[in-house]
């Protein structure tokens, strides 16, 4: 919970964490992993926000999360409070980054990606008598067209993950590849880790298995293109769903189409032959 202010604030929020152990996607992971609902607790952190409303923010992993190659750091960054690097709602700029070479002074910036970055998410205001903690905004199109930290911030950035994952990597006594967090305070100037995990899907897949897919072309136009995010190739019946309130009408296998994910959509998610969405917010059943 972001931009919290005041006590009676607070304690709703602290009142809303504790009722997430019961949402359906807690539910759902503690039924596929075997443990028992009642034997989980839940502790709260209250933080001093980084003003990064008014700069960027993003996530940092120690690996590559396409292949799980555990030499580079894969960096993102958008403009706004990191929620919506971390919820998928926009597609950020992208840094990948040679660890071993960092390690020895240099500059290895293996290669950079420019992203859309269509939505500042930022303090909100009362309107109409109800506080609204935070709000998107759109990002003007200069800013879309430049990234959201310089290259100096991401090496800095990398190097801060690689000393967080030495760290963990001693203490847990193996090779702990993380998931980071990050935040540019936009009055100050000033870099702050947010968070840092283990990585808990690439880390766990075993290296020594290589898998090839390849679509055959039979020379059809395309409908859509965009992003590919994964390393697999799905096929199914397209079924468009705007809202989680409606997965009871998806069956198994196929195509997920909506505007956005989030975790929340964790159940369907297991069952899908693949998902299609349009940051930008436009899909609608007339376009499917």
């Amino acid at each position: 919970f972001l931009h919290v202010e005041g006590e009676r604030a607070l304690l709703q929020a602290i009142q809303n964490c504790y009722a997430s152990l019961f949402n359906d996607r807690a539910i759902s992971y503690r039924q596929h992993q075997g443990f028992a609902h009642r034997d989980v607790a839940l502790s709260v952190g209250v933080q001093e926000m980084v003003r990064s409303d008014l700069a960027s923010a993003g996530v940092m992993f120690t690996l590559d999360t396409e292949t799980g190659f555990r030499d580079v750091v894969l960096l993102t960054a958008a403009y706004g409070l990191g929620e919506n690097v971390v919820q998928g709602a926009v597609n950020p700029d992208e840094w990948l980054i040679h660890k071993p070479t960092l390690e020895k002074g240099f500059a290895p910036i293996i290669g950079r990606r420019l992203g859309s970055k269509a939505l500042r998410l930022a303090y909100g205001a009362s309107q109409g008598g109800e506080r609204r903690a935070v709000h998107n905004e759109p990002v003007s199109v200069e800013d879309q067209r430049r990234f959201a930290i310089s290259d100096g911030e991401a090496l800095t950035l990398a190097r801060w993950a690689c000393l967080t994952e030495r760290h963990y990597s001693q203490i847990r006594g193996m090779a702990t590849p993380m998931d980071l967090e990050w935040a540019k305070d936009g009055l100050s100037g000033e870099l702050f880790l947010l968070q840092a995990r283990p990585e808990t899907v690439e880390s766990r897949r075993s290296g020594a298995v290589l898998r090839s897919w390849h679509l055959p072309s039979h020379g059809e136009e395309p409908i859509v293109t965009g992003r590919a995010i994964g390393a697999s190739v799905g096929r199914g019946s397209a079924r468009v769903i705007l809202d989680p309130s409606e997965i009871g009408r998806f069956e198994s296998g196929e195509l997920l189409v909506t505007r956005r994910t989030d975790p929340d959509w964790e159940p369907i998610l297991k069952k899908a032959g693949g998902v299609i969405t349009d940051q930008g917010g436009q899909i609608g059943r007339a376009h499917v």
